[in-house]
Protein backbone atom coordinates (compact mmCIF):
# COMPACT_ATOMS: atom_id res chain seq x y z
CA UNK A 1 0.00 0.00 0.00
CA UNK A 2 1.54 3.39 -1.09
CA UNK A 3 0.62 6.48 1.02
CA UNK A 4 0.65 9.53 -0.09
CA UNK A 5 1.43 12.91 1.67
CA UNK A 6 -1.34 14.89 2.34
CA UNK A 7 1.13 17.53 0.54
CA UNK A 8 0.76 15.58 -2.54
CA UNK A 9 -2.36 14.85 -1.98
CA UNK A 10 -3.32 19.17 -1.90
CA UNK A 11 -0.87 19.63 -4.47
CA UNK A 12 -3.21 16.81 -6.91
CA UNK A 13 -6.11 18.62 -6.05
CA UNK A 14 -5.09 22.10 -6.71
CA UNK A 15 -3.68 20.81 -10.10
CA UNK A 16 -7.39 18.90 -10.71
CA UNK A 17 -9.04 22.39 -9.55
CA UNK A 18 -6.78 24.93 -11.66
CA UNK A 19 -7.49 22.57 -15.29
CA UNK A 20 -11.28 22.16 -14.04
CA UNK A 21 -11.01 25.70 -13.66
CA UNK A 22 -8.84 26.29 -17.09
CA UNK A 23 -11.04 24.15 -18.89
CA UNK A 24 -14.29 26.50 -17.60
CA UNK A 25 -12.52 29.14 -18.48
CA UNK A 26 -11.90 28.43 -22.04
CA UNK A 27 -15.41 27.00 -22.02
CA UNK A 28 -16.52 30.54 -20.89
CA UNK A 29 -14.78 31.68 -23.60
CA UNK A 30 -15.92 30.01 -26.56
CA UNK A 31 -19.05 30.25 -25.89
CA UNK A 32 -18.54 34.13 -25.47
CA UNK A 33 -16.97 33.99 -29.02
CA UNK A 34 -19.90 32.30 -30.20
CA UNK A 35 -22.18 34.85 -28.58
CA UNK A 36 -20.22 37.63 -30.14
CA UNK A 37 -20.29 36.22 -33.50
CA UNK A 38 -23.46 35.23 -33.40
CA UNK A 39 -24.43 38.83 -32.54
CA UNK A 40 -22.06 40.27 -35.36
CA UNK A 41 -24.22 38.21 -37.41
CA UNK A 42 -27.54 39.25 -36.40
CA UNK A 43 -26.23 42.97 -36.71
CA UNK A 44 -24.87 42.38 -39.63
CA UNK A 45 -28.28 41.15 -41.20
CA UNK A 46 -29.85 43.78 -39.60
CA UNK A 47 -27.67 46.36 -41.19
CA UNK A 48 -28.29 44.84 -44.34
CA UNK A 49 -32.47 44.43 -44.15
CA UNK A 50 -32.20 48.60 -43.03
CA UNK A 51 -29.85 48.82 -46.29
CA UNK A 52 -32.54 47.32 -48.24
CA UNK A 53 -35.65 49.07 -47.34
CA UNK A 54 -34.03 52.20 -47.37
CA UNK A 55 -33.33 51.46 -51.51
CA UNK A 56 -36.92 49.80 -51.60
CA UNK A 57 -38.22 53.45 -50.09
CA UNK A 58 -36.58 54.97 -52.71
CA UNK A 59 -37.98 53.28 -55.47
CA UNK A 60 -41.57 53.58 -54.09
CA UNK A 61 -41.38 57.23 -53.61
CA UNK A 62 -40.07 57.13 -57.14
CA UNK A 63 -42.27 55.06 -58.43
CA UNK A 64 -45.19 57.27 -57.30
CA UNK A 65 -43.67 60.04 -57.95
CA UNK A 66 -43.69 59.21 -61.96
CA UNK A 67 -46.60 58.26 -61.79
CA UNK A 68 -48.11 61.05 -60.07
CA UNK A 69 -46.26 63.17 -63.39
CA UNK A 70 -48.11 60.75 -65.44
CA UNK A 71 -50.97 61.47 -63.87
CA UNK A 72 -51.08 65.09 -63.72
CA UNK A 73 -49.68 65.51 -67.44
CA UNK A 74 -52.79 63.20 -68.68
CA UNK A 75 -55.34 65.69 -67.17
CA UNK A 76 -53.51 68.54 -69.40
CA UNK A 77 -53.49 66.60 -72.68
CA UNK A 78 -57.03 67.36 -73.72
CA UNK A 79 -56.26 71.28 -72.76
CA UNK A 80 -53.38 70.82 -75.23
CA UNK A 81 -55.55 68.98 -77.96
CA UNK A 82 -58.08 71.61 -77.86
CA UNK A 83 -55.76 74.48 -78.21
CA UNK A 84 -53.90 73.00 -81.45
CA UNK A 85 -57.91 72.17 -82.79
CA UNK A 86 -58.39 76.01 -82.27
CA UNK A 87 -55.25 76.84 -83.80
CA UNK A 88 -56.29 75.01 -86.48
CA UNK A 89 -59.14 76.83 -86.99
CA UNK A 90 -57.64 79.94 -87.15
CA UNK A 91 -58.26 81.80 -89.94
CA UNK A 92 -62.09 80.45 -90.05
CA UNK A 93 -64.83 82.04 -87.50
CA UNK A 94 -62.75 84.22 -85.39
CA UNK A 95 -65.98 84.57 -82.68
CA UNK A 96 -65.72 80.34 -83.03
CA UNK A 97 -62.73 80.78 -82.12
CA UNK A 98 -63.08 82.82 -78.80
CA UNK A 99 -65.53 80.75 -77.14
CA UNK A 100 -63.35 77.60 -78.14
CA UNK A 101 -60.79 79.49 -75.79
CA UNK A 102 -62.75 80.60 -73.55
CA UNK A 103 -63.88 76.34 -73.31
CA UNK A 104 -60.34 75.62 -72.99
CA UNK A 105 -59.79 78.13 -70.30
CA UNK A 106 -62.42 77.01 -68.36
CA UNK A 107 -61.59 73.01 -68.65
CA UNK A 108 -57.92 74.37 -67.48
CA UNK A 109 -59.84 76.33 -64.51
CA UNK A 110 -61.97 73.41 -63.33
CA UNK A 111 -58.55 70.89 -63.57
CA UNK A 112 -56.88 72.84 -61.69
CA UNK A 113 -59.36 72.84 -59.05
CA UNK A 114 -59.39 69.33 -59.42
CA UNK A 115 -55.73 69.20 -58.46
CA UNK A 116 -56.71 70.93 -55.20
CA UNK A 117 -55.82 74.28 -56.73
CA UNK A 118 -58.38 76.83 -57.73
CA UNK A 119 -58.25 79.85 -59.13
CA UNK A 120 -58.49 82.23 -55.94
CA UNK A 121 -61.35 84.73 -55.78
CA UNK A 122 -59.26 88.15 -55.65
CA UNK A 123 -61.80 90.77 -56.15
CA UNK A 124 -61.00 94.79 -56.78
CA UNK A 125 -61.85 96.30 -53.12
CA UNK A 126 -60.36 93.23 -51.06
CA UNK A 127 -58.04 94.01 -48.17
CA UNK A 128 -54.52 93.49 -49.28
CA UNK A 129 -52.84 90.34 -47.64
CA UNK A 130 -49.70 89.62 -48.08
CA UNK A 131 -49.92 85.83 -47.38
CA UNK A 132 -52.23 85.62 -50.52
CA UNK A 133 -51.33 88.78 -52.92
CA UNK A 134 -48.15 89.96 -54.38
CA UNK A 135 -47.79 93.39 -55.05
CA UNK A 136 -46.47 94.27 -58.22
CA UNK A 137 -47.65 98.18 -58.08
CA UNK A 138 -49.53 100.90 -56.28
CA UNK A 139 -51.79 103.54 -57.25
CA UNK A 140 -53.25 106.46 -55.92
CA UNK A 141 -56.73 106.30 -56.03
CA UNK A 142 -59.80 108.75 -53.87
CA UNK A 143 -62.38 106.05 -54.78
CA UNK A 144 -60.30 102.63 -52.90
CA UNK A 145 -59.50 102.26 -49.38
CA UNK A 146 -55.82 102.28 -49.21
CA UNK A 147 -54.48 98.58 -48.73
CA UNK A 148 -56.93 97.65 -50.87
CA UNK A 149 -56.69 95.70 -54.17
CA UNK A 150 -57.57 97.85 -56.84
CA UNK A 151 -56.53 95.47 -60.02
CA UNK A 152 -55.72 91.68 -60.47
CA UNK A 153 -52.80 91.64 -62.85
CA UNK A 154 -52.57 87.90 -62.50
CA UNK A 155 -54.85 85.49 -60.32
CA UNK A 156 -53.61 83.54 -57.59
CA UNK A 157 -53.91 79.54 -57.32
CA UNK A 158 -54.83 77.55 -54.20
CA UNK A 159 -56.58 76.96 -50.86
CA UNK A 160 -55.66 79.12 -48.22
CA UNK A 161 -53.73 76.33 -46.60
CA UNK A 162 -51.73 75.94 -49.61
CA UNK A 163 -50.90 79.28 -51.95
CA UNK A 164 -49.57 77.35 -55.33
CA UNK A 165 -49.40 81.05 -56.76
CA UNK A 166 -50.17 84.30 -54.91
CA UNK A 167 -52.50 86.49 -56.86
CA UNK A 168 -50.59 89.56 -58.55
CA UNK A 169 -52.01 92.85 -57.84
CA UNK A 170 -51.98 96.64 -57.95
CA UNK A 171 -52.50 97.86 -54.45
CA UNK A 172 -54.55 101.15 -53.81
CA UNK A 173 -52.87 104.05 -51.72
CA UNK A 174 -54.12 107.34 -50.45
CA UNK A 175 -55.56 110.01 -53.28
CA UNK A 176 -53.05 112.84 -54.01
Amino acid sequence: MSEQHPEAADETADETADETADETAAEDAAATRKQIAELENSWRRTAAELDNFRKRCARDVARARDQERASVTARWLPVLDNLERALEQASSNPVQIVEGVRAVHQQALAILADLGYPRRDDETGKAFDPAHHEAVSTVADADLVPGTVAHVVRPGYGPDSEILRPAAVVVATRGE
